[in-house]
Formats: C-alpha cells, sequence, structure tokens
C-alpha cells in the first residue's frame, strides 16, 4: 500500500472521492421544492445525483478497511474514536439549530433561512430553536440534515470492537458467508415495496426480521475490511472490465429507478428515496468497483498526494460544517447563463473549494480548531 506520511494513500483518495460525492449530492437536494417538480431539473438532476450515490457506503468500507480489526480495548478505542466525532457534532448541531434564531436578532427577514435550509420551516423563534437542540440527543433536524450520518458513524465506532472480535478469529470463508447473506439482506427494500411489507418474520409486533443482524452498513464495514487483506485472483484487466460494467449496471438502476418514481408528482419520500437506498444491490454496485480501481492505483504525484492528505483530513469538518455554505454558492451558480448540468457541477467543485479552505483555516488555529472540526 503506497503511503504519505504513513497515510494510506489510496484510502485517502477514496475518501475524497467520497466527499465530493456527497457534496454532490447535496448540491442536487437543496434546490427549492419548486424546481424539483420541473422535468428539467428531474431528468439532470436524475443523471447527476445518481452518479453519486456511493458516497457513504465508500465512507463506511473505508472506516472498515482502516479500524478492522480494532487493536485497542474498548475504552481506550471509544475515548479517541468517540470524542473525535461527538465533539464537532455537538457543536455544530448546535450552531444550525441556532441559526435561525440569530438571523432574528440580527433583523434579518425569514426568507433568508431558505437561503440557506431550502426544505426548512423558516421560524426564528428562540423557543424552537431551544427544541431542536433538546432533540439532538434522539435525532437531527430540518438545520442538521447531514448529521443523520453522523448517529450513523457514532453507532458504528459502538459496535466496531464487538464486531472485531469475531472480525479477527473468522477465516476468509466464514467472512464471506457473512457478505452473501448480508446482500442478499440488501434487496429487502424492493421486496418490501413490490412483493410484501412483512418479510421474515416482520409484522406489527416485531420488526427485526430473520437476517436482522446480517443487514446494515456493517456489511460495507466488513466488505471495505476484506477488499484490503484478501486480493481477488483474476487479471487487472479483467478487474477493470467487471468494475466499469458493474457500476453502469448499478447506475442505470439508481438513475431509471429514481427518474421513474420522481417524474410522478406527490410520491411519498419512502418512495422517492428507494432506488438511492445505501444498503441496496444498485448502489452497492456502484460503491464496489470505485473502491477497487481506486485501491490498485499505484502511484499519485506529489503535489497532488499533498492535496489528497489535506482533504482526506478535513472530510469530518467538511461534512459538519459544508451546509453554512451549501445555500450562498448555490444561489450564486444558480445566476449564472450555463446549462443546469454544468450548473450542478460548478456547484459541487465550489462548495467543496470554499469548505476546504474554511475547514483548513479553522483547523490551523490551534487545538479549539481541530475539536470542532474532528
Amino acid at each position: 500500500m503506497e503511503k504519505v506520511n504513513r497515510r494510506i494513500l489510496w484510502l485517502d483518495l477514496i475518501k475524497v472521492i467520497a466527499v465530493f460525492m456527497m457534496i454532490a449530492v447535496h448540491c442536487t437536494d437543496n434546490v427549492t421544492p419548486a424546481e424539483r417538480f420541473e422535468p428539467w431539473y428531474n431528468l439532470w438532476g436524475s443523471l447527476y445525483g445518481s452518479f453519486m450515490r456511493p458516497a457513504i457506503p465508500l465512507f463506511v468500507m473505508v472506516t472498515g478497511a482502516l479500524l478492522l480489526p480494532v487493536r485497542q480495548d474498548m475504552h481506550t478505542f471509544y475515548k479517541k474514536r468517540l470524542l473525535r466525532v461527538v465533539v464537532p457534532f455537538l457543536f455544530w448541531s448546535v450552531l444550525y439549530n441556532l441559526f435561525p434564531w440569530i438571523t432574528g436578532v440580527l433583523g434579518f427577514s425569514p426568507s433568508v433561512i431558505n437561503d440557506f435550509f431550502a426544505w426548512a420551516e423558516p421560524s426564528q423563534e428562540l423557543g424552537d430553536a431551544l427544541h431542536n437542540i433538546a432533540m439532538i440527543p434522539f435525532n437531527f433536524s430540518s438545520f442538521a440534515i447531514q448529521m443523520w450520518y453522523v448517529y450513523l458513524l457514532i453507532g458504528l465506532y459502538l459496535y466496531l470492537p464487538i464486531f472485531s472480535a469475531w472480525v479477527s478469529r473468522a477465516s476468509e470463508k466464514e467472512q464471506r458467508f457473512f457478505l452473501i447473506i448480508w446482500f442478499v439482506t440488501l434487496f429487502i427494500p424492493y421486496i418490501r415495496q413490490y412483493l410484501t411489507n412483512d418479510l421474515w418474520g416482520t409484522c406489527s409486533w416485531n420488526e427485526f426480521g430473520m437476517l436482522y443482524y446480517f443487514a446494515g452498513f456493517n456489511g460495507y464495514l466488513l466488505l471495505g475490511y476484506y477488499l484490503t487483506h484478501h486480493k481477488f485472483r483474476i487479471s487487472r484487466t479483467l478487474m477493470y472490465v467487471l468494475s466499469v460494467i458493474m457500476f453502469a449496471a448499478g447506475y442505470c438502476v439508481t438513475f431509471f429507478g429514481f427518474k421513474s418514481i420522481t417524474s410522478v408528482p406527490g410520491q411519498p419520500v419512502e418512495l422517492v428515496e428507494l432506488f438511492y437506498t445505501y444498503c441496496s444491490p444498485n448502489v452497492l454496485f456502484m460503491a464496489l468497483p470505485v473502491f477497487l480501481l481506486i485501491q490498485n492505483i499505484k502511484s499519485v504525484g506529489s503535489v497532488s498526494g499533498s492535496a489528497v492528505e489535506s482533504l482526506s483530513k478535513c472530510t469530518l469538518g467538511i461534512w459538519m460544517s459544508h451546509y453554512m455554505f451549501l445555500g450562498p454558492c448555490y444561489m450564486f451558480v444558480g445566476s449564472l447563463p450555463i446549462h443546469t448540468m454544468l450548473k450542478m457541477i460548478v456547484s459541487s467543485v465550489l462548495l467543496l473549494a470554499v469548505t476546504w479552505g474554511f475547514v483548513a483555516a479553522v483547523r490551523r488555529t490551534g487545538s479549539f480548531g481541530k475539536w470542532i472540526m474532528g
């Protein structure tokens, strides 16, 4: 594995690709509700947004590749990993939820709130802000939507030392067995939607079905570890060909499925998100080839390697803070006389650049900057 200052360069590069994909998804999601129902946006937004769905699986696969098996005792691992996530999570969650109230204190119109958070209710009441803050232990608010992943990440960190005990003892064959069953669970969203809602023992009094314990993002954790420690015994050319075919197949299912649903106004949000579900076979088929192809990169120039390392170190801070810049970046690019697809690409690049610069600058201020940016 090629390293830059003891870092695994190709894993840093995957993190960079994943954070750009995440930024791009949010650039397509954060348009105004009116635009989402326009045919022109439905086409180009679906084309662009569908391409970016591997973002979260890639992040989780990198986590598995880096942290499995866990080498420290649970107390040391939790102290090191959870504090690094929980502190910036709380800081930014509180700040996002206070933002609407702050705009009122500064004398801005409530409409400015939707310039930053297109889908939120524009309330400037302190009571509403304090209510959202009090709910942080339970869930995110419409002003901190991206924090859904941080709840997931905290859960994965809590789970990792326990899962690690099995991973460190399991043979390659036993790990493949787990991954095969996990792959079956990826079809559950589609089986529930198109065949039967109650599946493998689930019913009104039981939501934990037969394969529940093999399902979820823990499969991506193990997959990242497995691909890092067990090499495929096929030629590189064949792997490239299969990767392209797999990504194309996953993308086609994601794009055509999402577009067919969103082209009909008034669909429930659960159905709208069906083909964008991260734990689904089509998204796996997109994430897996990206991981494999980047894993086989042999070298990156020193300048590029330094940029990749810097951006990789800033990914958590970018995740936490980018929504503060998303609305203004989108409004700026939206005013340009360019094609819709180009607007989304430019918005993504601009938002990533602005947030990266902001996070890097804050991290350079010292310990406080690193604490609030992770």
